[in-house]
């Protein structure tokens, strides 16, 4: 019933997925939610963040940022960290992952998503046939919108741990 908001993979955080693993494996491309994915909501690419984006490119993945939010909030983000991105995506329609990985010149089979949200990020990914990684929020406190959606994600969320009896990593 819930299969459509369940990711590929679930972690705890994104600084926790080992992307040389998956680039040995084939994966060339890395689409990131911005957003409580890899920093708190509005705030600006840190250190962390910058690491990891330089590390990705480094091991030679192409990097595209995808998000509902204005052009304003994800240029600024991706300030020096070279990846491309999109804003305004439509988040849980397909049309921007697959506008994501025309840009980075990649496929449905070689690309990851990470993202914090099931109804528009992995929903999302779901519906463009990606390998959705599902990683918890950074923020503890969200915008009141987001923690309305989060009551229904709990749900979703007991039923695939469940059927896949794990744990995030």
């Amino acid at each position: 019933m819930f299969k459509i908001f369940y990711p590929t993979e679930y972690y705890d955080s994104t600084y926790s997925i080992n992307f040389a693993s998956y680039y040995a494996r084939g994966y060339r491309g890395v689409i990131f939610d911005v957003d409580n994915t890899l920093v708190e909501h509005d705030a600006p690419a840190d250190e962390r963040a910058t690491r990891l984006i330089k590390k990705l490119h480094e091991l030679g993945y192409k990097v595209c940022f995808l998000s509902n939010n204005d052009e304003e909030r994800v240029k600024n983000f991706n300030e020096g960290l070279g990846a491309s991105y999109i804003y305004k995506a439509g988040k849980p329609l397909a049309k921007g992952y697959k506008k994501a990985m025309e840009e980075m010149g990649t496929t449905e089979h070689n690309t990851l998503f990470v993202g914090d949200q099931l109804f528009t990020d992995i929903w999302g990914a779901n519906n463009a046939k990606l390998r959705s990684i599902l990683v918890k929020p950074i923020a503890k406190h969200e915008e009141i919108q987001i923690v309305l959606k989060r009551i229904p994600e709990k749900l979703v969320l007991h039923f695939y741990l469940k059927k896949h009896k794990l744990k995030t990593r």
